[in-house]
């Protein structure tokens, strides 16, 4: 995920997924949605902990993806 096309892309893929399988998705209305990407964001300090690296001054549009990602399923 390098571009914001690259971003704009993923996110018509994970639409077209969360109409294709709605079970899938922990979060599938956008009231839950954005409570868990809050949630989420809130926790990235231990996301990036886990991972042995700093948390950055800027995100990067991969950063925003993988928010996207954790957000379906995130409780």
């Amino acid at each position: 995920m390098r571009t914001r096309d690259d971003l704009a892309h993923f996110l018509r893929v994970a639409m077209a997924d969360l109409q294709a399988r709605p079970r899938k998705w922990e979060n599938s209305t956008l009231e839950r949605f954005l409570e868990a990407w809050a949630a989420w964001v809130e926790d990235l300090p231990g996301w990036y902990a886990n991972r042995g690296a700093d948390v950055p001054d800027q995100p990067d549009w991969n950063l925003v993806a993988n928010m996207v990602l954790a957000a379906r399923i995130y409780e």
